[in-house]
């Protein structure tokens, strides 16, 4: 059994931890736009922010759908500091950078790396991770790499 938290802690070792940086109250009943800071855990000098919709207490008994945000998010990455490349996935596929729970079980709020090495740019991809029929809300930013290491 010491295999479980041996793994969960790698796993978190791989992914980012978001910071939240700003809420903004969109309505009156309390519902709110996070806004949250998420360094590039393998690519130093890169920060994202994340802005997705937080559904208040009163929207969730009122509306339903008790455990589960809303898909949509937006995404802005730039260069903070010195870039500096880790070891980072580079086919297509490219790696998750960082994933949140957006309900219970069944969504989550992805960001994902994908390096174009041919045009030397890191994209990043943010969108909800569904079980069934997918999601089709997304957003990108991308990161030139002028000069990176």
């Amino acid at each position: 059994m010491r295999l479980i938290p041996a793994l969960l802690f790698a796993l978190a070792a791989t992914t980012a931890q978001a910071q939240e940086v700003g809420r903004v109250g969109v309505d009156w009943v309390g519902n709110d736009v996070v806004i949250e800071a998420i360094p590039d855990p393998k690519v130093q000098g890169v920060t994202c922010h994340v802005a997705y919709f937080d559904r208040s207490l009163i929207d969730r008994l009122s509306n339903g759908n008790w455990f589960e945000d809303p898909s949509n998010a937006s995404i802005a990455c730039r260069q903070t500091g010195p870039i500096t490349l880790g070891d980072i996935a580079r086919g297509k596929r490219g790696e998750t950078v960082f994933s949140e729970g957006r309900s219970l079980i069944f969504k989550s709020l992805k960001v994902t790396r994908i390096f174009d090495e041919q045009n030397q740019v890191l994209i990043y991809l943010t969108h909800a991770r569904e079980i069934s029929q997918g999601s089709a809300k997304m957003a990108i930013s991308t990161v030139p790499l002028y000069g990176a290491e």
